[in-house]
């Protein structure tokens, strides 16, 4: 019998097999807490909310930088940061979707409907805004010697949106589709996500501190609740701590099969034909996200048929491992960045950055004061901080003034995420079909449009439509309610 073992040892001879994964990890982690002692050293940085993980993955991106041309030592491996960028994604949109989590307020439905109407309108504007800039660049640049692709500003709303590992999923595959005409690399994308964390956490402060000023925001008293998962309604039957199997490993273990299965799904799209081909691999984290609810209705029905006794999903280690997957997200994100690959693209990059911001705060800012009165700051700051960085970027931006989650602007975001999805499933499933040609971008651009204009008519049908609304009473949030 062959002894596969004396092939190889443990020593340096094998460091990519061995030591190559861990040791890429390790820099991770130790830039993120260089990142953390950066923030809490420098002020600007702590006040302005810029998240430990991005200053974590600049440093290690500059520190790449300067090893690869002052030594010419690489650092980074870009290819297993973007291998990263793109599973943690999944990961912590599986973990999340995990979480049994319970309106703490009440809530109507059509706001819900409505915070979901806001997210499918802000992609669809951001779609085809950033479709609509690059195609016109296309059309002026094609008779020279630098083309700009007419394909890239459609990245825009999943860099703003969804962060680094959609951004970089789609880069790659627009990357390697001749018909798009790009070479972004991962690159472009992750520096579009960059970027959008800077402007969820820069603007942010100063939408607060210019509010503030003016006395028309005033910080609600009080404290949030339940952070250590003491608040959990289930606790008392959840799994003891002191089990043969420890409660985090449980935890990992749902997120691993939610992931499995939507794996399993992927190559099944996968091997039907081309178009599902297409449209499987770029969408890991709506499939782990679907996975993990399926395992959530089992669970849930377990429950109640008696047949499982104890509550073996907890929220606030799910929230954890979420947690930990976004920041890995994030510094992986920033450190795969490739500076060569972005040289040719400087001009899109800052186009679509300005003008995606612009209308992005814009948008959220006139939907938030038609739609929800008495918390109108609340919810703009965790829909623009999301909208532009990421769920996190929103819900830190929204506890700087209401710590205490007194707003339902939580709840209804927890509960929006379904007709969300519904709302933003056009844009995911046009992706392909837009870089295949210019046509097709164009016809995408369109339809981005016209999904908007229906999605904005709905949040604006009362101050459009007022003959008709103008007897119902218009639901205002206050305190006492």
């Amino acid at each position: 019998m062959e002894d596969y073992v004396s092939g190889w040892n443990f020593s340096l001879a094998n460091y990519d097999a061995v030591w190559g994964f861990l040791v890429q990890l390790g820099l991770l982690l130790m830039f993120l807490m260089l990142g953390n002692i950066l923030r809490r050293v420098v002020p600007l940085f702590r006040k302005c909310l810029i998240p430990s993980a991005l200053l974590g993955g600049a440093l290690l991106l500059i520190v790449n930088v300067i090893g690869k041309h002052a030594f010419d030592f690489t650092l980074v491996d870009n290819r297993l940061m973007q291998v990263i960028t793109y599973h943690c994604l999944a990961i912590g949109f599986a973990a999340m979707t995990l979480k049994t989590e319970k309106s703490t307020h009440r809530t109507n439905k059509a706001q819900v409907m409505e915070f979901g109407a806001l997210q499918g309108g802000s992609y669809m504007l951001q779609a085809f805004v950033g479709l609509g800039i690059t195609l016109l660049m296309f059309w002026l640049t094609k008779n020279g010697e630098k083309i700009v692709s007419y394909i890239c500003g459609l990245i825009l709303p999943l860099a703003y949106g969804q962060g680094p590992g959609n951004a970089l999923s789609w880069d790659i595959n627009f990357t390697n589709t001749p018909a798009a005409m790009f070479a972004g690399n991962g690159s472009f994308g992750l520096s579009l996500a960059s970027i959008g964390f800077v402007v969820a956490s820069v603007f942010g402060v100063l939408y607060i501190n210019i509010h503030k000023k003016r006395g028309t925001l005033h910080v609600r008293k009080g404290s949030a609740v339940g952070e250590d998962g003491s608040q959990n309604d289930d606790a008392a039957h959840e799994i003891p701590d002191n089990e043969s199997v420890d409660k985090f490993t449980l935890q990992v273990g749902f997120v691993a099969i939610a992931y499995a299965l939507s794996f399993g799904f992927m190559a099944l799209l996968g091997v039907i034909s081309d178009f599902t081909n297409s449209i499987a691999w770029g969408f890991n984290f709506l499939w782990a996200s679907l996975a993990a609810m399926l395992i959530k209705a089992v669970v849930k029905r377990l429950r109640k048929h008696d047949i499982m006794h104890r509550g073996y999903i907890n929220n606030y280690q799910m929230d954890r491992i979420s947690g930990f997957s976004f920041d890995l997200m994030i510094v992986a994100g920033v450190a795969a960045i490739e500076i060569n690959d972005i040289k040719n693209y400087i001009w899109p990059i800052v186009i679509l950055s300005l003008v995606g911001t612009v209308v992005t705060y814009v948008y959220i800012r006139l939907v938030a004061k038609e739609c929800f009165k008495g918390f109108e700051h609340e919810f703009f700051l965790m829909s623009f901080g999301t909208m532009t960085g990421t769920a996190s970027n929103g819900m830190i931006l929204m506890k700087e003034i209401d710590p205490g989650l007194k707003t339902p602007t939580s709840s209804l975001y927890i509960l929006s995420n379904f007709p969300a999805m519904v709302m933003i499933a056009p844009l995911l499933f046009l992706l392909g079909f837009a870089g295949q040609s210019p046509k097709n971008a164009i016809i995408a651009c369109v339809t981005f449009f016209v999904l908007w204009s229906v999605y904005t008519l709905y949040l604006f049908r009362r101050r459009i439509f007022k003959k008709r609304y103008q007897h119902a009473p218009v639901e205002t949030w206050t305190e006492e309610s």
